[in-house]
């Protein structure tokens, strides 16, 4: 065969994959009712489902490499037009969505949907809370963690711990998650009195000059945070140990106590999965709490600052 042929074959093997990836695809798309697997959260190229389905049509790389060739030309092309693998990543690309498949791994043995919501609840309340974007602790300002500014505050406002706009507060903290920026250090010293100036600029510097893993800015972590607590950021967000505990713990609690009404009714399920999860994420939040103290208590230091030892020194404090 000479090479014009070979190229003319091959080019008809792409073809011919091609169209067998199409044809899977439309059986793929069908809704569960009908045999198909749904669009999900996108038409991906990474889906391994879609390497099962044309591998039963006879394509594989090794066997027909042409005929693979042109079905992930087909697959690449429908997953660029639909955002099949950027919706996944969209789906993924936020610390508590994450948490969230942890919680639904605890809570599957409740069998209602609303069931399973209320213990979900029970884990997340916590857990969330302990994440620091926000106090509960400080309903005056509107959740305003410690040491961080309203993102809202009075223009030119040397205390920015105040806000302008409490309505867009709320929602920005609690339903963005977002934290605001830190104060600037002698305003948060007085919501941290242990804060230092040493602590306080390793922490910005690490907020705003760290790019973390690979130097992408995605993931990275300091040992200690204005409260001299361990933390993490995933894109943006805090991740904290007492976040982390509440949702393992939470989640491990909801199974293990809606287990124990495996043969009861769903209501009891339901109940029993409820109390686990917020039994076990108080838990979890209360042992990561510790956790941090321990570790904030043996990096910190007992000496004054050396702002502080002038001033005991001159009798100014």
């Amino acid at each position: 065969m000479n090479p014009l042929e070979f190229l003319g074959q091959q080019a008809k093997e792409v073809k011919r994959g091609f169209k067998k990836a199409d044809l899977s695809q439309i059986r793929m798309a069908r809704p569960k009712k009908e045999g198909g697997l749904g669009l999900g959260y996108g038409e991906s190229v990474l889906d391994p489902r879609f390497k099962e389905r044309i591998a039963a049509k006879g394509v594989s790389a090794r066997g027909t490499p042409a005929q693979f060739l042109g079905a992930y030309a087909s697959r690449m092309l429908i997953d660029v037009a639909n955002d099949g693998t950027r919706t996944y990543w969209w789906r993924w690309n936020h610390p508590l969505a994450i948490a969230q498949r942890v919680t639904e791994f605890g809570v599957q043995q409740i069998d209602t949907p609303t069931g399973r919501a209320i213990a979900a609840l029970g884990v997340a309340a916590p857990a969330v809370a302990a994440a620091g974007t926000y106090d509960i602790t400080n309903p005056e300002e509107y959740g305003r963690p410690k040491g961080f500014a309203q993102r809202y505050s009075p223009v030119g406002a040397d205390d920015r711990r105040q806000t302008a706009q409490p309505g867009q507060e709320i929602f920005e903290r609690f339903f963005l998650q977002r934290t605001g920026d830190p104060l600037k250090y002698e305003t948060a010293k007085k919501d941290i009195p242990s804060l230092t100036p040493q602590r306080y600029g390793n922490y910005m510097n690490f907020l705003y000059q760290d790019k973390g893993l690979l130097g992408l800015g995605i993931v990275k972590g300091t040992g200690e945070n204005l409260q001299g607590y361990p933390e993490a950021r995933v894109l943006g967000f805090p991740v904290s140990i007492p976040m982390v505990g509440g949702f393992v713990a939470g989640s491990a609690g909801a199974n293990l106590a809606a287990a124990t009404a495996s043969k009861g009714t769903p209501k009891q399920r339901v109940v029993r999965g409820a109390v686990g999860a917020l039994a076990g994420s108080l838990t979890g939040v209360a042992a990561g709490n510790m956790t941090n103290e321990a570790i904030a208590s043996a990096g910190r230091s007992t000496l004054p600052t050396t702002a502080e030892y002038d001033a005991l020194s001159t009798g100014r404090i």
